[in-house]
């Protein structure tokens, strides 16, 4: 039996997990999620971290792996780290065990990856354009425009004439919406015109990557916005690609569910070599 745990430090947020892993058998014992606002991501992590071990009753030393993945390296406790394209893959295969491509949507960026049924990367394609296309952007226009960040999905859905965001450019485009609101555009029609702008580049990275059909699971922060997942099939379907994106209530956990699965994979294996990772405990 192995006791692992994942930690993704994002940009925008700290998502810890513990799961405990027996052969082919995974139970996931806990789960956070901490919005990092101004506070150091690495202090986060480990409050987040020994507040889960209290959580379910275990002990640092209980712990057989801490595997990081994001921007955890530097983590003074972690046993060992994974690079974020292979832990948001098999957290993916894990929520949906049919998902072949996965769309890491963060707070900086957009990345496309395409797996196998294991959850190993086959190739992966990071956006290169400005932040128009991330989360950040998209809580600086909600911020302006009045509304919380959880009602963009919902208000995008409500639009019956979207403005396009025409500019890649974060700054470019936030001076687009400050003349869109001067002109009297709605909100729903502002935030629908901008997802349809990130859709687009989203659908067209999956092409580049070759995933023209089967399941993709949408992970990171704007996986759950609702109004973005519509629009990216129907940019999807636009483009024929025949292809279908799915979120699941825990996409923002994906990478740190790959980090914690892989973890405990790494140590099994050490484990049958008769060596031992040198973990830390915090």
């Amino acid at each position: 039996m192995t006791i692992t745990a994942g930690i993704d430090i994002g940009t925008g947020a700290v998502k810890t997990v513990l799961f405990r892993v027996e052969g082919d058998k995974t139970e996931w014992l806990a789960k956070r999620n901490d919005r990092i606002r101004q506070r150091d991501p690495f202090k986060l992590a480990e409050e987040a971290y020994h507040a889960l071990l209290e959580e379910v009753g275990l002990k640092a030393s209980d712990v057989d792996y801490v595997a990081t993945t994001g921007e955890g390296e530097s983590l003074h406790f972690h046993t060992g780290h994974f690079y974020s394209m292979t832990t948001h893959a098999r957290g993916a295969v894990y929520l949906n065990p049919e998902a072949r491509a996965v769309l890491d949507i963060g707070a900086l960026h957009g990345r496309a990856i395409r797996n196998d049924e294991r959850g190993k990367v086959e190739t992966y394609k990071m956006t290169s354009q400005c932040a128009s296309g991330s989360g950040q952007f998209l809580e600086n226009i909600a911020r302006y425009l009045g509304i919380a960040q959880d009602e963009i999905g919902s208000l995008s859905t409500q639009a019956d004439n979207p403005e396009v965001v025409s500019s890649i450019c974060a700054v470019l485009a936030e001076t687009d919406v400050i003349n869109m609101v001067s002109r009297g555009i709605t909100a729903p029609n502002i935030l629908k015109g901008i997802h349809i702008s990130m859709a687009g580049r989203l659908a067209k990275l999956l092409k580049s990557i070759g995933a023209r059909e089967g399941v993709v699971l949408c992970t990171g922060g704007l996986a759950l916005d609702e109004g973005l997942l519509k629009t990216l099939n129907e940019s999807v379907k636009e483009q024929k690609m025949n292809v279908t994106a799915f979120n699941h209530p825990d996409s923002p956990f994906a990478g740190a569910i790959g980090a914690a699965l892989w973890g405990a994979f790494r140590h099994e294996k050490l484990a049958r070599l008769g060596q031992q990772p040198l973990a830390v405990a915090a």
